[in-house]
């Protein structure tokens, strides 16, 4: 499944993403028992010669084709709902970070510790090293302690802005004037890539997100360090 995921998905980093990746296998797997289904019925039609100009209705295929759409909406709604549910989930945040889209950058502040807020820019293209991603880099990252659950709180001080990492399976919109809330678990080290995901201004494309996965030792002596 991984190497066929890797095509249309980056790599799970969080229970929700590998939720929401299985989701995905199962819907495709329905939308092609349809297709197929339909393909072969057409097919079918267009093959054979058996008509029948006195046959006006017929209840049993009816009830077929009403039933089957139905049964087939449920078997994608359960798990959606199921899914959905589990994203909305709080289990007692141990650390909890407010994130502001402003025009055109995110700033971070980390509420459970006093006076540790900064600004994240897009890193000039001159300025990258060899190691750092184009358009994606940014000077500041938000670090994190990976396998421990993190509250997220989004605003925004002027435009609509959306705060979304693909891997961790996570999007939430920044809106101004109120404060959204999120929850996400990384599951192991690294670096990870998102962008703002609502159109917000002619610099929509240049205010990436980066975020950091370390141990919490780590993480306590970069909160030390601040």
């Amino acid at each position: 499944m991984n190497s066929w995921m890797s095509k249309f998905m980056q790599d799970s980093v969080s229970p929700i993403m590998e939720q929401l990746m299985l989701f995905h296998d199962h819907a495709m797997m329905i939308v092609m028992m349809i297709t197929v289904m339909v393909g072969y019925i057409i097919i079918t039609i267009f093959m054979n010669k058996l008509t029948s100009r006195l046959m006006l209705e017929n209840q049993t295929i009816e009830l077929i084709w009403t039933l089957m759409p139905a049964l087939t909406l449920i078997f994608i709604a359960l798990p959606s709902l199921r899914i959905l549910y589990l994203i909305e989930e709080s289990l007692k945040p141990i650390l909890t970070i407010k994130v502001i889209g402003h025009q055109w950058y995110w700033s971070y502040e980390y509420s459970d510790f006093n006076e540790i807020e900064f600004e994240s820019y897009m890193m000039p293209s001159n300025n990258l090293g060899l190691s750092d991603f184009r358009l994606l880099d940014t000077d500041n990252r938000m670090i994190i302690p990976f396998n421990t659950m993190i509250r997220i709180l989004t605003s925004s001080s002027d435009v609509i802005h959306s705060w979304t990492i693909p891997s961790v399976g996570i999007k939430i919109d920044a809106s101004p004037g109120r404060i959204n809330q999120g929850n996400m678990i990384v599951n192991r080290p690294g670096i990870f890539f998102g962008q703002c995901s609502e159109i917000c201004g002619s610099n929509h494309s240049f205010m990436p997100i980066s975020m950091e996965s370390v141990n919490m030792k780590s993480f306590m002596n970069w909160i030390n360090k601040k």
